[in-house]
């Protein structure tokens, strides 16, 4: 009888703490679409990671269901991946609080991220701000996932997922996969349209900076219309003109085309015609995904099918290492 291969794990999420943007989309997104024939995907709406901040809970709820929906009209199956809300998986808040007491209050605060929101934030701070790469470990590690697809942002997150998985591993035994960063083969980092040196991000106070997938055509022309370039003139992929190079980089993921081939095309021609093109092949790329998403609302219950199966499914594996984790700390199991 032929042994079946065993694929390697890879774990993702994204939080339903605002709408998607397209950065979301052409950076995340269609790579996990790739991903999924090769690969045991887990693809997680953190839920928890969202209430680090505060949010409305009918946004919340809504925002939940929409970006299940996004994974899925962006066309990741739920037949071939495990899609789940993260907070319908108990083991996640439960190895977040065990790995938070084998994580150094060092490591969370020199976390980048921790340090920029706690500007923004003041003494307002949340102490899950604080204590979320925890959670984010556990995330990763309650899966034994091998790979997780990480932008740079996320880069030092996952060096304490790795360190905190080592630390439990030298001082219990064995018990933790020790993840590695995964670099898609092709991506983009998708920049903020009005400052072109940030990655573009849902929470910008200025809309005129990002893009979202449900942007209606109109908006989305308007936004691209509106977007930072110079005085150049010149249609060129170069970091000295990074407004230009970021509509490139939008263009060259959607259709395909190279940047010499962009700059070729443009030549002699002005900004305009440029940002014309860039937002109708953003109109064309996400009108489909638009209109299945809006199907998928409608139909909730074949959303809560998705995610029930996909909890169920994650619940079973999640709860395997928590268990492990509980005997060899020392807790006494319900038999």
């Amino acid at each position: 009888m032929e042994q079946q291969e065993v694929k390697k794990v890879i774990f993702s999420g994204i939080q339903p703490s605002g709408d998607l943007t397209i950065g979301n989309y052409l950076g995340a997104l269609k790579n996990w679409v790739k991903l999924q024939g090769e690969y045991d995907c887990y693809y997680c709406i953190v839920d928890l990671h969202a209430i680090t901040v505060k949010q409305i809970p009918k946004d919340l709820r809504r925002r939940t269901f929409e970006v299940l929906a996004i994974y899925i009209a962006a066309g990741i199956d739920p037949e071939k991946n495990t899609l789940f809300i993260q907070s319908h998986v108990p083991a996640h808040s439960e190895l977040a609080w065990n790995l938070n007491c084998n994580t150094y209050m060092g490591e969370l605060s020199r976390m980048t991220q921790y340090k920029d929101k706690s500007k923004r934030y003041g003494n307002n701070i949340a102490a899950g701000l604080f204590n979320y790469p925890a959670l984010m470990a556990a995330d990763i590690l309650l899966y034994q996932a091998d790979l997780v697809p990480v932008g740079a942002d996320q880069k030092q997150h996952l060096e304490l997922t790795r360190d905190l998985a080592e630390r439990f591993n030298n001082a219990y035994s064995p018990t933790f996969k020790i993840p590695e960063p995964y670099i898609p083969k092709a991506g983009a980092k998708i920049m903020d349209l009005q400052d072109p040196t940030k990655k573009m991000s849902k929470s910008s106070d200025n809309p005129n900076s990002y893009i979202l997938i449900m942007d209606t055509p109109d908006v989305i022309r308007k936004k691209i219309s509106r977007a930072v370039t110079d005085s150049i003139g010149i249609v060129k992929y170069s970091d000295e003109q990074l407004g230009v190079k970021n509509l490139m980089t939008i263009l060259n993921v959607i259709t395909g085309k190279t940047f010499d081939e962009i700059e070729k095309y443009y030549q002699g021609k002005g900004y305009a015609e440029f940002k014309k093109d860039v937002g109708d092949a953003i109109i064309n790329e996400l009108e489909p995904i638009q209109k299945k998403v809006k199907e998928l609302l409608d139909d909730k219950k074949s959303l809560e099918e998705i995610y029930k199966k996909g909890a169920e499914k994650a619940n079973y594996v999640a709860n395997k290492t928590l268990r492990k984790v509980q005997k060899k700390i020392g807790f006494i199991p319900i038999k």
